[in-house]
């Protein structure tokens, strides 16, 4: 049993670290659609007005809208090259990244000719009776019409960009993102005095630039990935869609929600509450960066681990969630309530003025709901790449539009603004208390653990009796690992030579990754070491954090080298029925069958 425990502490450290080494790049590309919230609120109130500010909160549906369709295709395409990595593979992973580019690229002419039209035309009447804040609202539809291709594009190369553990490109486009948008802003704002059309182009340009930053590198050689309009195999794309829709599902509810928000507003606060309403939405974008990337770093793990039936690396996931993520945001919404006066000052410098205190309220209550947001986000994520997609909807919609919008329209009459702040927390609760309800009845019990809560089929995977997890932190471990997984082996009833040769080679093959791992650099590593015997074949999982190291290319170097030396790979790879190496989100995943 100390065994066990040891193994999975260190799995989840693995895991844990993993996350947090993906996830500096990942809040950097969700907070650039934040920044760009920031900048343009800052523009638009210090240098256009209030109105302005209100132009860009009656954006904000469509943004959503956006949004939905992007997380669409770049949830559903890392789901499924998930799969297909976990799986090996790489010419279905290389369709799905040709399809989801190109299908992208015509949603986004959809919506690029729509904005057009309803600018042009002033057909937007159906948003807003007030005439000045219309005016201003097509000027800034049109300005947004030129960056919608490369948003929606934009957002779905950062999951290809980890795949090919190329994730600093990702940070690179984002820091210069920021920066042009920030120019381009103090131009078309402040010295061409463009008003709400320069807010909107300033983006829009820098959108560009993200776009041309990261797709410089699958024009590469060094590029795995590669887009090709040529044969291409369509039905990918319903598969994309398919997957991604559950994902996506909230963020398209929180269109509608946020449709049926504007009107509350608009009818019992006013434009004023509207303006309150998108400065607190585009500043606490910013902050919500942190649990949208914590989302984006795990639904990649997740969507390997589901391809691998692995169990237990799912159930650690949701482990460093609870343990790690929820801490840290916590953290986090402290500072944002207690420095709410201070940030609103940024925006809106009287506070005798009404839009300063419903700012400040909103600062001060919003921020609770985002760890119930996390445990949330992290479950859905579960559920759509589990297939369990009946409860993603049921949830999507229960956070989306219901609940949200159902206590807004009771509250907002004697509350005024907190009674729609304070109804995304009570969303947060609904929805997270109906997890653990899921799960008792689907379990029909009640959940008393992580693995309850996830609500594994009987199928999937191995179960415990059938696995045994080991942890290597030195060489004194790698002597002893042998026998462990040949008695392990004689207890399931593999027979004898198996279990010795299972023995034998993840002896070799843990000894080789301590030998030439550890000694790369001056970190800690640990090897995560799975033994599953599953129907007939006894499986080997060894996992570590090292330098890449295919052991298959070792092996062909071996074949025409000294025949003295790389004895124990070549004795693995004649052994084993099959050996497949791969190198996933910067993990080094080796796995072996005999």
């Amino acid at each position: 049993m100390e065994e066990q425990t040891l193994s999975k502490t260190s799995d989840t450290r693995i895991i844990a670290k993993l996350l947090f080494r993906l996830l500096p790049v990942q809040i950097l590309l969700a907070a650039v659609g934040a920044v760009n919230g920031i900048v343009s609120s800052y523009f638009a109130t210090n240098y256009v007005g209030v109105d302005a500010m209100s132009a860009v909160g009656l954006y904000s549906p469509f943004n959503m809208l956006l949004t939905a369709l992007s997380t669409m295709m770049a949830g559903g395409a890392a789901i499924l090259c998930g799969k297909y990595l976990g799986q090996n593979k790489q010419d279905r992973l290389n369709n799905v990244f040709s399809v989801a580019i190109v299908s992208s690229a015509l949603i986004a002419m959809v919506f690029t000719t729509l904005f057009v039209v309803l600018s042009i035309f002033d057909l937007t009447g159906f948003l807003t009776s007030n005439t000045a804040v219309r005016q201003l609202f097509n000027k800034y539809l049109l300005g947004q019409a030129v960056g919608v291709l490369p948003f929606i594009v934009g957002n779905l190369l950062p999951a290809f960009l980890s795949l090919e553990n190329r994730e600093k490109r990702t940070m690179t486009a984002s820091v210069v993102y920021i920066i042009c948008n920030v120019l381009l802003n103090y131009l078309f704002v402040q010295v061409l005095g463009l008003q709400a059309f320069g807010l909107a182009l300033a983006s829009s340009i820098g959108m560009w630039i993200f776009l041309a930053v990261q797709a410089q590198y699958f024009l590469s050689s060094k590029a795995h990935l590669r887009a090709s309009a040529d044969r291409l195999k369509w039905g990918e794309s319903g598969d994309i869609i398919k997957t991604g829709i559950p994902g996506a599902a909230n963020n398209g509810y929180q269109t509608l929600r946020a449709f049926i928000l504007n009107h509350l507003v608009e009818i019992f606060v006013g434009s004023v509450g509207l303006s309150a309403f998108a400065a607190v939405d585009n500043i606490l974008r910013i902050f919500w960066s942190v649990p949208i990337a914590m989302l984006a770093v795990s639904r990649l793990m997740i969507s390997v681990s589901y391809g691998e039936e692995d169990r237990q690396t799912l159930s650690d996931i949701m482990r460093v969630m609870l343990r790690k993520y929820l801490p840290l945001m916590s953290v986090i919404c402290a500072f944002v309530m207690a420095c709410a006066k201070p940030i609103t000052s940024i925006f809106y410098h009287d506070p005798s003025d009404p839009v300063y205190m419903m700012t400040v309220w909103g600062l001060r209550i919003l921020p609770i709901c985002m760890p119930f947001a996390i445990i949330y986000m992290h479950y859905v994520c579960y559920c759509q790449a589990s297939g369990k997609t009946a409860f993603v909807h049921i949830l999507s919609l229960l956070d989306g539009v219901v609940c949200v919008a159902g206590f807004a329209a009771l509250t907002i009459r004697f509350m005024g603004m907190k009674g729609v702040y304070w109804a995304s927390i009570f969303n947060g609760v609904v929805t997270v208390l109906a997890i653990p309800l899921y799960a008792w009845i689907k379990n029909k019990r009640l959940p008393k653990s992580v693995d309850d809560m996830m609500a594994f089929p009987e199928s999937f995977g191995a179960e415990e009796s059938e696995r045994m997890d080991l942890t290597v932190r030195s060489i004194d471990d790698v002597v002893l690992i042998a026998q462990k997984v040949q008695d392990f082996c004689l207890e399931k009833g593999i027979d004898q030579r198996r279990a010795y040769l299972a023995g034998l080679s993840m002896e070799e093959m843990a000894g080789n990754i301590v030998d030439h791992g550890f000694t790369k650099d001056k970190k800690q590593h640990s090897i995560d070491v799975r033994v599953v015997r599953k129907d007939e074949d006894v499986i080997l999982r060894i996992r570590d954090d090292c330098v890449a190291f295919d052991p298959g290319e070792r092996q062909k170097i071996a074949e025409s080298d000294d025949p003295a030396k790389n004895i124990g790979i070549r004795m693995v790879f004649k052994t084993a029925r099959d050996v497949e190496y791969q190198n996933i989100l910067g993990m080094n995943v080796l796995t072996v069958r005999i």
